[in-house]
């Protein structure tokens, strides 16, 4: 059933919001349809986890009747938003901006239905790159405190290791986005990571100083796990929305891994379960936190890939990990074939010839080939260390012959500890 309370005090409850500006107007500006945007920078052809809480936000946005609005940076992408960086990004051409631009919008439209004017995708280049320099500093530009902006953490951080004139002009460039939402979209709120803070405040101004409107803006806190790391960071490096680049089942693996302190906190910020629900999840442990897990990572799979690839990999993972049974109503109609080779499709794997199987090849040379470990030197260490295994069993020697002798029915299963998991298969 639907929530009918104001959607801020959804986004409040579930732990999205950071800052506001002042909350009764915004609550005001959110108790009818209205318009609203966060913003994108198409630097990949693919977003990542730690994009996730604001593809959320605007989902929940649209579930309780208002109208996402995403931005992508077409034209900004050009300069580089200098926020949380270190050293400037590199400079995309158009062309590899707009392939990436499609590209994120097939993957938003997972979360967000663009059917029917329900939601919109807006490009910065559209009208940033029509902008006369003159112009620009007479109309928008008188508008901005070099102080100010100075003093923006934003801009503080990069001072010590240099900021050059291009990446100054972004505040400007954001600003003057939400003010162009506001007067072509009547779009009056602006969203985005805490980090962006100041560059929305600077929008606010300047449609208070040229339109003389009341804009707002909601900020998400900076997410990391319990255990301190970044979120949607792993060692072998960012976990992607893309199947291409990161396959359903490691995706689901990544979730269902989740750090038990994390687990409540991530069912509230990732689903669309209901709170009270997920409240049950305090003071669980065991196997009975493991089956939230589950639920969390089955959930966030689903989301993201679609229902089918979701049960491939949980089924994958059941049948290398042991099953966490799903509630029955997440489950097709149909039976899911239950033999080994049909649990076994979502799992990584990679073909390898006869001839080098029956050859042998030294273990911490596979697990290096196969993606498990970064480097023959980390393969070793695992193997030494005990972490590594073949067919479940404990590889003792870094240098032992992994071949035809372990070839099963399915393949070869190589472990790197419990949660990382390759199989071999066999060409003729």
């Amino acid at each position: 059933m639907p929530d009918k309370r104001n959607v801020y005090d959804i986004l409040k409850e579930r732990g999205f919001v950071a800052q506001t500006t002042e909350e009764e107007d915004l609550r005001g500006y959110l108790s009818k349809p209205a318009s609203c945007y966060i913003g994108f920078d198409p630097t990949a052809d693919s977003l990542h986890i730690g994009h996730m809480v604001p593809i959320m936000v605007l989902a929940h946005m649209q579930r309780a009747g208002h109208h996402p609005i995403v931005l992508v940076g077409g034209g900004t992408g050009m300069v580089g938003d200098p926020s949380g960086k270190t050293e400037m990004r590199q400079i995309l051409s158009p062309d590899q901006i707009q392939a990436n631009v499609d590209a994120l919008k097939r993957q938003l439209s997972h979360f967000i239905d663009f059917a029917d004017g329900k939601a919109s995708l807006v490009n910065n280049a559209d009208w940033l790159l029509r902008l006369g320099y003159i112009e620009f500093l007479r109309d928008i530009g008188r508008h901005f405190s070099v102080n100010r902006m100075l003093a923006a953490e934003s801009y503080k951080q990069r001072l010590e290791s240099g900021l050059n004139f291009i990446e100054f002009n972004y505040m400007l460039l954001q600003a003057y986005d939400f003010y162009h939402l506001a007067e072509h979209h009547d779009c009056y709120l602006q969203m985005g990571g805490n980090d962006q803070w100041g560059n929305i405040v600077a929008g606010i101004e300047l449609i208070r100083r040229k339109a003389s409107k009341t804009a707002h803006a909601i900020t998400f806190p900076l997410l990391t796990t319990a255990s301190g790391a970044k979120m949607g960071k792993t060692a072998s490096g960012a976990v992607w929305l893309s199947p291409e680049r990161t396959i359903p089942f490691e995706f689901y693996q990544y979730w269902v891994n989740t750090d038990d302190r994390d687990v409540e906190r991530f069912l509230k910020l990732y689903t669309f379960l209901p709170v009270e629900e997920i409240r049950v999840v305090e003071g669980l442990e065991g196997q009975d936190l493991n089956l939230c897990k589950t639920m969390l990572a089955y959930e966030v799979t689903a989301q993201t890939h679609g229902r089918e690839a979701a049960l491939k990999a949980y089924e994958a993972a059941s049948s290398v990990f042991g099953r966490r049974s799903l509630p029955e109503d997440l489950l097709p109609s149909s039976t899911i074939p239950r033999s080994v080779r049909d649990e076994m499709q979502g799992v990584p794997s990679t073909v390898l010839p006869t001839e080098r199987l029956e050859a042998g090849i030294a273990a911490f040379e596979l697990f290096t080939e196969t993606g498990l470990c970064e480097s023959k030197s980390a393969a070793r260490r695992l193997i030494q260390q005990g972490g590594a295994y073949v067919n479940d069993e404990r590889i003792e020697a870094f240098d032992e012959s992994i071949g035809i002798k372990h070839v099963t029915g399915e393949g070869i299963l190589l472990k790197a500890g419990k949660k990382k998991i390759h199989r071999i298969l066999v060409k003729d």
